[in-house]
């Protein structure tokens, strides 16, 4: 059976839970008498519904080996003489000091006290209780496994909490990092399960998580999958639900969040603003719910990170628009006019993922690479919109717009900015070094000046200017095959051509009116 065909049985109210392990008793004494009597005294208890298991060492040496072997021991009843007088203290020394283990109960049984004095056994040792063998009757070391189970129980429950509280502020930071919702919704897949103990591996194939945002009014979008579902992205829900999971997706969902946990699934609803509501689920064996404080509090911050991602998002789309205003206002001012300068950005943006470039000095050059002819505002209009050719003195005064952009944004301090200060000084360098204005040669050009140079190249051939019409497809092709390694780096001509259906989509997509 498949995992779908094992959720959509999970809507079975009377499957049973997995039972909890049993907690673990360890005997540690010479005399099998003593086993024996310990087994009998303690048989059919449990605590917290759990029953006990025991395990039996004979000396020193042997108890370090268990506890080393089985750290989640709850209690260790010690005698104090095993092989030696000392072999029980010299075993809770190592249990403490090298195997690190401050959890485990520790009760020290003595049959010679005089031995092992109390006060000083105490003052000395990490122990948690001390007992002559003669005092520890059944009732009384009934009486003493159960006080020792229910420290072991908090200790455990204060060390859980710690280390969720850890998790949760290191998956709260990586939540934060992510500046776009497909980046986010991932990462919050991968820290809920991390937070649930889920295994959702590249090798896994039972487990696996699917995040959606949308309009609970209408049709959810599935932004991203991990796991099992990693490329259920753009798919429809019920290609990898089954009925059951798809109505608690519906259903669930109070204001500001919940979340619901199941046998063998978990689902969050956080709203966001304007009517959007974020959705995700994961679905697989093994879950392991952390305290409820502790899911509500990651919770909050995915919320928290939600809006800043919304935030970020308007931020960088009134930063692009003002940039292509700037652009385009630029370009009127020469009489060109259409979409030059969106055309430029998408091609910009396209061969510098080709490059390798990381997405976000991708996007940096996306908006960066419109203002490489800024330094034009300050070209008088008779030269810069004159149609024949330009006497040499107009072309130098012509040629000094590079220059001129790179002042212009040459002290700005944002990236978007520092990176227009690059593009607008290089985009007119050569590969061969015959270019203007520093005559910069091969990878000496910056990779954005580069990038720039030839996406700006192939639209300006293809475009009709004040000195100019438009020359067809092929003859632009051409020149560019003619170029390579000469105008242009080669390596980044060979991934145009490589990808040539990718730009002339561009091309028809951001045609001039």
């Amino acid at each position: 059976m498949n995992l779908r065909d094992e959720l959509a049985l999970i809507e079975d109210a009377s499957a049973a839970r997995p039972t909890l392990p049993p907690w673990k008793i360890l005997i540690a004494d010479d005399d099998e008498d003593v086993h024996k009597v310990t087994r009998l005294a303690l048989e059919g208890l449990a605590f917290d519904d759990r029953p006990l298991a025991f395990l039996d060492a004979y000396s020193g040496a042997e108890t370090v080996r268990l506890l080393a072997q089985h750290p989640d021991t709850a209690i260790a009843l010690v005698d104090v003489v095993m092989d030696t007088e000392s072999d029980g203290l010299d075993a809770i020394e190592a249990i403490r000091s090298q195997l690190r283990n401050r959890y485990v109960r520790i009760v020290l049984r003595t049959g010679q006290p005089g031995q092992a004095p109390e006060r000083d056994v105490v003052s000395r040792y990490d122990i948690n209780d001390y007992k002559e063998k003669s005092e520890l009757t059944a009732t009384r070391l009934f009486t003493l496994i159960y006080t020792g189970l229910s420290q072991y129980r908090d200790l455990m429950a204060l060390a859980s909490g710690r280390a969720g509280l850890q998790t949760v502020i290191a998956s709260s930071a990586s939540v934060f990092e992510q500046r776009t919702p497909a980046a986010l919704a991932a990462t919050v897949l991968r820290e809920f399960a991390s937070l649930l103990s889920l295994d959702i591996g590249p090798q896994t194939t039972d487990s696996g998580g699917i995040a959606l945002g949308g309009d609970p009014d209408d049709e959810y979008e599935i932004l991203c999958g991990v796991g099992r579902f990693e490329n259920a992205a753009g798919g429809r829900l019920e290609q990898f639900l089954g009925p059951h999971l798809r109505a608690a997706l519906q259903h669930l969902g109070a204001p500001p969040s919940a979340w619901r946990m199941e046998h063998d699934w978990f689902c969050a609803v956080l709203p966001a603003r304007g009517g959007v509501r974020w959705r995700f689920l994961l679905a697989g064996a093994g879950l392991v719910a952390p305290s409820h404080q502790l899911l509500d509090l990651f919770c909050a911050n995915v919320r928290i990170a939600l809006e800043s991602v919304r935030l970020n998002q308007e931020v960088d789309r009134t930063q692009s628009e003002l940039v292509f205003m700037l652009s385009e206002a630029i370009e009127k001012r020469s009489l060109e006019s259409g979409n030059h300068v969106r055309r430029v950005a998408a091609y910009a943006q396209l061969l510098a993922r080709l490059a390798g470039l990381p997405e976000e000095e991708t996007e940096i050059l996306r908006l960066a690479s419109p203002l490489h002819d800024a330094g034009k505002i300050a070209i008088p209009d008779a030269i810069l919109n004159k149609p024949g050719r330009h006497t040499p003195e107009e072309s130098q005064i012509m040629k000094g717009h590079a220059q001129i952009g790179a002042d212009m944004f040459g002290k700005q301090t944002l990236p978007v900015l520092k990176a227009a200060a690059i593009v607008a000084a290089q985009h007119h360098e050569r590969w061969d070094g015959l270019g203007y204005p520093n005559r910069l040669r091969g990878e000496d050009i910056h990779i954005y000046g580069r990038i720039t140079a030839l996406a700006d190249v192939f639209d300006a051939l293809g475009s009709d200017r004040c000195y100019k019409s438009a020359w067809p497809l092929e003859q632009v092709l051409d020149l560019l095959r003619a170029e390579r390694g000469r105008h242009f780096d080669p390596g980044l001509v060979d991934a145009f051509f490589d990808n040539l259906p990718a730009f002339l989509e561009i091309r028809t997509r951001l045609a001039d009116p």
